[in-house]
């Protein structure tokens, strides 16, 4: 099963990090938050991953190009030019970046890496920006029983972006704004069915808004509630706080260095909760 990973927006509330780098390529802890979302998945056997590219392609294309030897040991003899590279620390990932537009949207951007998906029915979709403890193995087994197109992450933070609707665990609704304080939001973490591409007109298209909205109305999105720790790094604040989190050792995402064997910390409790309130990501 393989992951699509957004990493083609501008990143302009994070413009400080921004200018220079493709918003995934922000480090925090010395590592882009590519690398901490990719070893999320990683943790729960998902190792190929479909990179969409735009604002900065070349930036995260020359890391991975250089990812064996900056996560290595290396021996250079100046005098020749001649290189070593040693003690290698290599997680077994087979990466592909795909150039998807500078201008695309998000959902154009899924779009344009259909081809990329093979043929493989399903897939799991994210943004280049949301950092969570999620058990991923448990968000595809809710997706495999739910005899729908789309699964989304719902999780719990102040509302800023859209909102869902829940019946259950059905989504009949998807806003692009929420009007209250809290509630259910959009935590970026999809499994798809590759017949959602059908509700994707083309590169203008934002995944948050018609496709989605579409799917809501169709029933076919559901909502895996998510009760653990979720944040997104749209601001400078929120990548301090991580920054933070990660230095006192006890970041709740590093889920891969868990001496216990378990992966995430949600439980997912299936109860009815009415009409709940929720948030939209943006790459």
């Amino acid at each position: 099963m393989k992951a699509v990973i957004l990493a083609g927006g501008l990143g302009t509330r994070l413009s400080e990090e921004t200018q220079l780098r493709a918003k995934p390529m922000v480090e925090i802890g010395g590592k882009p938050i590519l690398w901490h979302i990719m070893n999320i998945f990683s943790t729960h056997g998902i190792r190929e991953f479909v990179i969409a590219l735009g604002y900065k392609a070349e930036v995260v294309k020359t890391y991975f190009l250089n990812f064996y030897a900056l996560n290595s040991d290396v021996s250079i003899d100046l005098a020749t030019g001649d290189t070593v590279i040693r003690n290698g620390r290599h997680p077994s990932w087979k990466v592909h970046l795909v150039e998807t537009g500078l201008h695309t949207q998000t959902g154009g951007r899924l779009k344009r890496v259909r081809s990329w998906l093979g043929g493989d029915d399903r897939f799991l979709f994210t943004y280049g920006d949301g950092l969570t403890d999620l058990d991923i193995g448990a968000l595809i087994r809710f997706y495999d029983g739910s005899n729908r197109l789309a699964t989304v992450t719902a999780v719990r933070s102040p509302a800023r972006f859209g909102r869902l609707s829940l019946q259950g665990d059905r989504v009949t609704e998807f806003y692009e704004k929420a009007e209250l304080s809290e509630g259910w939001i959009n935590g970026g973490y999809f499994v798809l069915s590759r017949e959602v591409f059908e509700y994707i007109a083309g590169d203008e298209t934002a995944w948050e808004r018609d496709p989605v909205e579409r799917l809501a109305r169709d029933g076919q999105l559901n909502a895996f509630r998510h009760y653990g720790f979720w944040s997104c790094m749209d601001t400078l604040k929120e990548k301090n706080m991580l920054e933070e989190l990660w230095a006192s050792g006890k970041a709740p995402w590093r889920i891969w260095d868990a001496q216990s064997g378990e992966s995430g910390k949600e439980a997912n409790v299936l109860q009815p909760i009415g009409s709940l309130l929720g948030n939209g990501h943006l790459e």
